[in-house]
C-alpha cells in the first residue's frame, strides 16, 4: 500500500476520532481540571449549598451585583493561593480553607473571599481593588 493511502485512511480516520469525541463531550460538558487554580474553583462552585454572607446579599438584593457575575467571577478568576488560608491540619470533615479570587465585575477588579468547606461554600465578601 503506498505512503499516500496510508496517510490518507490515517487522516480519514483522525477526524472521524475527533468529530466522535467532540460530540461526546459537549453532550456531557465535561471539564478537565488539572491545574490548582481550576481545582479549586471547580470545588467551590460544584458544592452542595452556596450561602451569601448578609453583606453579600444585601449587594445582591440591591441589584449592586448579580449572581450571575459572582459565578463568572467563580468560573475565571484565579486564586491568590499566596494570600489564601489553606487549612490542611484538620480531619476531612472539619477542614475549611479561605480562598481569595481575583475577578473582574463590570470591567472593575475585585477580589472574593470564599470560605470553603466539606459541603458548603460561604461568599463572605468583595472587595473592589
Amino acid at each position: 500500500m503506498p505512503l499516500l493511502k496510508r496517510v490518507g485512511f490515517y487522516l480519514i480516520g483522525l477526524a472521524l476520532g475527533l468529530i466522535f469525541l467532540a460530540y461526546f463531550f459537549r453532550e456531557k460538558r465535561a471539564e478537565f481540571c488539572y491545574l490548582p487554580n481550576c481545582r479549586t474553583l471547580k470545588s467551590i462552585r460544584t458544592q452542595e449549598t452556596i450561602n451569601f454572607a448578609p453583606n453579600m446579599q444585601q449587594l445582591i438584593d440591591n441589584k449592586t451585583i448579580s449572581e450571575e457575575q459572582i459565578d463568572s467571577v467563580l468560573t475565571y478568576g484565579e486564586v491568590n493561593f499566596s494570600k489564601s488560608d489553606i487549612n490542611r491540619d484538620q480531619a476531612a470533615e472539619d477542614r475549611c480553607s479561605t480562598y481569595y479570587i481575583d475577578g473582574k465585575i463590570n470591567n472593575e477588579p475585585v477580589e472574593l473571599v470564599v470560605k470553603n468547606c466539606k459541603f458548603v461554600a460561604d461568599i463572605l465578601d468583595l472587595n473592589k481593588k
